[in-house]
């Protein structure tokens, strides 16, 4: 049965446990591919001692299921797992986790991927990192489009 799952919630996550529960009990399943961020220390030059994720509830959450819809038009997938955190993020804490199931390799490798260069341009939320010299908002970065709009052609 394929299934799509996506959770935006402030407390951490195992993305090993999540990954398991997501292929579980599916024996067609013959791959399983995942996408795990992490929040990194530095960030353009600064050392970044926390960030701060905001989203917008409901509205961010239709737009994840519409880019698992996408990965769904274009591939045959058994399942998506969309997992966001939000909230106050220190240092080498798992922030998302896409994870996709497919009976193939290829099929699970290019959805996500796809997904999680969606996300990055689509899903409505914001950041603000917290350094030594206090808060700063996070812009958006052109190599997030660029990986985006590599996906128009169909690819």
């Amino acid at each position: 049965m394929s299934s799509t799952q996506i959770r935006i919630q402030a407390t951490p996550f195992d993305p090993f446990a999540e990954q398991d529960e997501l292929r579980r009990g599916q024996p067609q399943v013959g791959a399983l591919v995942a996408f795990v961020g992490l929040m990194r220390d530095l960030n353009e030059g600064a050392d970044i001692r926390a960030m701060t994720l905001e989203h917008y509830p409901g509205m961010t959450e239709r737009a994840l299921a519409a880019i698992a819809d996408e990965a769904r038009r274009r591939w045959p997938l058994e399942g998506i797992r969309i997992l966001h955190r939000v909230g106050r993020l220190e240092p080498e804490d798992p922030i998302v986790l896409v994870a996709v199931t497919s009976r193939h390799r290829g099929d699970a490798f290019r959805a996500c991927e796809l997904i999680i260069d969606y996300l990055k341009t689509d899903a409505p939320f914001w950041k603000k990192e917290h350094t030594e010299r206090g808060a700063r908002w996070v812009e958006a970065r052109d190599s997030d489009g660029s990986a985006k709009a590599r996906w128009r052609d169909g690819s």
